[in-house]
């Protein structure tokens, strides 16, 4: 079911899921093989496994693969933790697949995604206008698709093994940000409904494992970079072969007790990328960095997380040579203080 408009803030009545599941079970045939494509984090694996849980024994074959690669600690750990194959999309035989889903992804999202053919979609995201997508669940008020999954699985009268409502549970834990961005009751339902049967030492682990063998140089260098002035961890761990390791690095870093902001900053390209962090009421990351970096390249974000942007071409216009960068972000950062007003108000 194609839903263009917000959904009123309430649960989705038992009558209408039912209906929904019988129309979802009934676009795949016993002799499918079925593909399920995501782009891989936890809500989109959670929701996946729930796809093929929905379909087994209804369809000949169900394969779930992935189109990016997947870098976070956190994840990665997730898909140990809790034993998911998960092959890329060109690992598998893609000629034998006779239907194509998606879960928490649409078309657009991806380039491997946009040349498929798709009868299922199910997601929480804006939704974009596919018509010729015969099953489309998309309820983009919910906070994470794992919510959505969770109500099918309620449909179906299947109770979920530990090990997928483990991943249905740090997928809604995940995309919702532990309930500190957008979520409804329908959200917090489905999360009550999947905490009896979670293994919570499993999701314990796999939420403190930012760390491993790969970024652990990343680390080491960023502890020995490491400078705290007042409330703000900043961290310059020049050149990087990855930018998502800043980002690794500034999630982690931001727990620090005496830090309300982290920034941590590297040269990836022809740019310098700075990763912003905020863990506060009053101000606003986004709103921020848009003020402090936007005039030398891009910037912005949300409230507690904001990326920038600068081409080293600007930084060289302006001066700044490679060994005073950091000082370049340290004392950019410095001018916040300066009509925290503006600093307060979010950027549209």
């Amino acid at each position: 079911m194609h839903h263009t408009g917000k959904h009123m803030n309430k649960e989705v009545t038992p009558i209408t899921q039912k209906s929904r599941y019988h129309r979802l079970i009934s676009m795949v045939s016993p002799s499918d093989k079925l593909g399920i494509a995501i782009v891989a984090d936890p809500d989109a694996i959670a929701s996946a496994l729930t796809l093929k849980r929905l379909f087994w024994r209804k369809a000949k074959k169900i394969v779930i693969c992935k189109v990016n690669a997947i870098k976070r600690s956190d994840n990665l750990a997730m898909i140990k933790s809790l034993n998911i194959s998960l092959p890329y999309i060109k690992q598998i035989d893609t000629k034998e697949i006779t239907k194509w889903a998606t879960v928490d992804a649409q078309p657009h999202h991806h380039q491997y995604l946009c040349n498929k053919q798709f009868h299922i979609l199910i997601d929480h995201h804006l939704p974009f206008l596919y018509p010729d997508i015969p099953f489309k669940d998309i309820r983009n008020d919910y906070g994470a698709t794992s919510s959505i999954m969770t109500e099918y699985l309620r449909a179906a009268n299947i109770t979920p093994s530990t090990r997928l409502a483990t991943a249905l549970f740090y997928g809604i834990k995940t995309d919702t940000d532990n309930f500190a961005r957008t979520s409804t009751e329908a959200d917090i339902k489905a999360f009550r409904y999947l905490y009896p049967y979670v293994n919570l030492n499993i999701i314990k682990k796999i939420e403190s494992s930012e760390i491993n063998k790969e970024n652990l140089a990343a680390f080491r260098l960023a502890f020995e970079a490491l400078q705290l002035i007042e409330d703000t961890a900043f961290i310059h761990m020049g050149e990087v072969h990855d930018a998502d390791t800043l980002v690794i690095v500034a999630d982690f870093f931001i727990k620090m007790a005496e830090a309300s902001w982290c920034l941590v900053s590297g040269i990836h390209g022809n740019k310098l990328i700075i990763i912003i962090r905020y863990a506060g009421f009053r101000l606003h990351a986004g709103a921020t960095a848009t003020r402090l970096f936007d005039k030398f390249g891009s910037a912005g974000g949300h409230k507690n997380a904001a990326r920038a942007e600068i081409p080293i071409s600007m930084l060289k216009k302006e001066k700044i040579i490679v060994a005073e960068i950091k000082d370049f972000i340290v004392n950019t950062f410095k001018q916040r203080r300066v009509n925290k007003i503006n600093a307060a108000t979010p950027v549209e």
